[in-house]
């Protein structure tokens, strides 16, 4: 434990917290966006072995650099003990596991129904955390690196995945999609209710409770009328912003299968 936590120590390069909208947020947030969004363009016709190469090394990124994420929390923050509020299965951890497992499913339904939930929410997600940085913004520079390029990674994804054949993106994908949020939602739910004791209340994935959410407004709302008024804003909430994040790409494909006489 003395190890990993002098080894965990030599990445602590602290730093002042950066306020939201500051020099370093907005560098991250405009040139980030720009490089992902030109990127996601530039690669946008991968064939099928360049896109599964793609998807895994997106995943196997983001599986790297949480293993480090997990040691620092642990044996740095933690002094060895864990830290159940990074468990590593909130909303935005879960492209990690699907970015990893997607190349190897066959095409069919399932693979489509996550490809869609990825391009959908997860760009959701990264976008959200962004705009409202709060819980990026760490006085280690490492975190807070982590913790952007991170997001930014599930806005290239969402973007290049919302750019490409890969993904059809019809109404029936993004019922598709909501239906896996859901079925992720319900297994974070039940993760928070069996480690709950384990965790000393701590755990709360995807912030559907049973705990009040941390996120603002929907905190209000489950301090006023209890958790679980809370956690039924917050989804519609999500279901909403997915709508909207979906509808562009929808109609940009609808156009492409009508001129290509397509149905």
């Amino acid at each position: 434990m003395d190890f990993l936590f002098h080894l965990m120590e030599k990445t602590a390069i602290p730093m002042e917290t950066p306020p939201p909208y500051g020099a370093f947020h907005l560098t991250f947030l405009i040139l980030g966006f720009l490089a992902a969004g030109l990127a996601a363009w530039r690669l946008r016709r991968l064939g099928k072995k360049g896109s599964r190469i793609l998807l895994f090394s997106s995943g196997l990124f983001l599986f790297l650099i949480e293993i480090w994420k997990q040691l620092f929390f642990t044996f740095y923050i933690g002094r060895g003990e864990y830290q159940w509020y990074v468990f590593p299965f909130h909303m935005c951890s879960v492209p990690m596991y699907l970015l990893l497992a997607a190349p190897f499913l066959k095409e069919g339904r399932l693979r489509g129904s996550l490809l869609h939930f990825m391009m959908i929410y997860n760009l959701l997600g990264g976008t959200a955390a962004y705009l409202a940085p709060s819980e990026m913004l760490t006085p280690w520079l490492f975190l807070t690196v982590h913790s952007f390029l991170w997001h930014l990674t599930l806005v290239f994804v969402g973007l290049w995945l919302g750019l490409s054949d890969l993904t059809e993106k019809r109404m029936r994908d993004f019922g598709d999609a909501t239906a896996a949020l859901l079925l992720f939602t319900a297994a974070a739910f039940l993760l928070n209710l069996i480690f709950r004791r384990a965790s000393g209340g701590d755990l709360n994935m995807f912030f559907v409770g049973p705990n009040p959410s941390p996120l603002i407004v929907f905190r209000d709302i489950a301090r006023a009328w209890g958790w679980a008024a809370g956690t039924a804003v917050y989804l519609l909430s999500v279901l909403l912003g997915g709508f909207l994040i979906f509808l562009p790409f929808f109609f940009a494909a609808e156009r492409k299968r009508r001129r290509t006489g397509r149905e």
